[in-house]
């Protein structure tokens, strides 16, 4: 099994615009829009390739603009005076070299002439992070020639699947992926960065190091960035790696209530939960006690139709089919998931009829109730239900591989994908690519508050998954603690 995670050992990098940016501003009568024109005329493109001599290229080009050549060599002066390195990029590119240890090897290419190349070779930056620059003047190429660019992967000996080209021109960006080569538009350098680290760092070592770095403090917050001191995802935060240093939740003997604190956003007396409960429960594994006392008032909760309700005060009377299902998951881990035989069918239901599309009351994505569904059947070798569930479930996730989604969305997909035996390649590529430079994932929303419809995600949770998705599709050992 090939592994889909990039493996480059080699970035290019352009230099206008991306090293080092200039201001077309300038003391002549030539405005800045002309001169980027002058940039892309046949003359300019034969002097950058040595072709003719920079004056024969100034008389040339005054000749198409109509304009003198004194005031053309001018105005190309005025811009390389204004060349300025961006030694904070360059900075960066020096970090991934030594973060790689070395082994990472950088080069530079770019459309330039002899004279313009010696100018910007005075400038005070890093070159020395560069193994050699590859220039239109000296190849007699220039991008986006297929041939520059068959020159260039000639001269490193490099595989065109392990190098990665970054330039600020896409259609240079299409002739080096027509190659096989790896191709950034440089439009944003933030995300550049990110987009680099994806191809030359490894997604779990980064992963994890940003769990164990914000250890304790991986917050739950809302869409507004208000933080949510609650135990729920803290739970399977702990249930998806099996580290306790990682969270902070507040234990109960019995029934969970999803706050740790202060009620937030909500009514300032609010019950214990279904949802946490069952979650706590089965991570926290207290005595056979406290197990079966509350799921005997989960059965005598339950509604006139035979569902559990979301809380256990009796004045809230709500139902929700991801709750019912880790509900379920809780009874079954028992061994008394006959004991809720109408909660299953409403279960069975909601998966035939595709009834999660939209999200339920508290969960707004289709990919947390499919999520719970591979949960459920993670927690019980119960022939019967595996038979009942296992082969629908598998039919539903087939449905929902290439859409679009969050990072958590996408990670719970992968993850339920592999518990049924798909390997789901595909949106593993997207959830890679949506690695931040911190090494994290974004935090996505899980939950919601019905009333609000204000969200909350956490960060640690989406990268938690993120790793055991990475780890699913892999094959690699997942972050996740085995299950029963």
């Amino acid at each position: 099994m090939s592994s889909i995670i990039p493996r480059c050992s080699t970035l290019v990098f352009d230099i206008g615009d991306v090293l080092f940016s200039w201001s077309p501003v300038n003391t002549t009568t030539i405005s800045p829009r002309t001169l980027k024109s002058m940039l892309r005329s046949p003359a300019w493109f034969e002097y950058e390739c040595g072709r003719i001599s920079e004056d024969e290229c100034y008389r040339l080009i005054g000749e198409t603009f109509s304009l003198d050549a004194s005031e053309v060599r001018q105005s190309f002066a005025d811009a390389r005076k204004s060349l300025t390195p961006d030694n904070l990029f360059l900075g960066f590119i020096r970090q991934l070299q030594e973060e790689s240890g070395g082994h990472l090897r950088i080069f530079a290419m770019s459309n330039i002439s002899a004279p313009d190349y010696e100018y910007v070779r005075e400038q005070p930056a890093d070159w020395s992070i560069f193994q050699r620059v590859f220039t239109s003047a000296a190849a007699g190429m220039r991008k986006p020639s297929l041939g520059f660019f068959r020159h260039v992967l000639e001269q490193i000996a490099a595989d065109p699947s392990t190098v990665v080209f970054v330039d600020d021109r896409p259609e240079n960006i299409i002739s080096a992926r027509s190659l096989g080569i790896n191709g950034i538009v440089f439009d944003n350098p933030a995300k550049v960065r990110q987009a680099l680290r994806y191809f030359v760092g490894d997604p779990t070592h980064r992963g994890r190091a940003f769990l164990e770095a914000r250890a304790g403090q991986l917050e739950t917050e809302t869409t507004s960035g208000d933080p949510v001191e609650e135990n729920f995802t803290q739970l399977l935060i702990l249930e998806a790696t099996g580290d306790k240093n990682l969270v902070r939740y507040v234990e109960h003997p019995r029934t969970w209530n999803f706050f740790r604190g202060k009620p937030q956003l909500t009514t300032d007396n609010y019950p214990a939960d279904l949802d946490t409960t069952s979650v706590g429960l089965m991570v926290t594994k207290p005595d056979d006690l406290a197990f079966n006392s509350v799921m005997d008032e989960i059965v005598r909760g339950k509604d006139a139709d035979g569902i559990p309700q979301v809380y256990f005060d009796k004045t809230r009377p709500r139902i929700d089919p991801v709750v019912c299902v880790n509900a379920l998951s809780l009874f079954y881990s028992r061994g008394r998931g006959s004991e809720l035989p109408d909660a299953l069918a409403w279960v069975e239901g909601t998966l035939q009829h595709r009834a999660y599309l939209d999200g339920t009351l508290y969960y707004h994505t289709a990919e947390s109730f499919l999520f719970f569904i591979s949960r459920l059947l993670q927690s019980s070798d119960d022939k019967a239900l595996h038979t009942r569930l296992a082969p629908l479930l598998k039919e539903r996730l087939a449905e929902r591989i290439g859409a679009s989604g969050s990072a958590l969305a996408l990670a719970m997909r992968i993850i339920a994908c592999a518990s049924v035996g798909v390997r789901d390649e595909l949106d593993l590529r997207g959830l890679l690519q949506l690695q931040l430079e911190d090494g994290g994932w974004e935090a996505s929303g899980i939950y919601r508050y019905p009333t609000s419809g204000v969200t909350v995600g956490n960060r640690g949770l989406t990268t938690a998954f993120a790793l055991n998705a990475i780890a699913a599709v892999e094959g690699a050992q997942p972050y996740m603690r085995p299950r029963v």
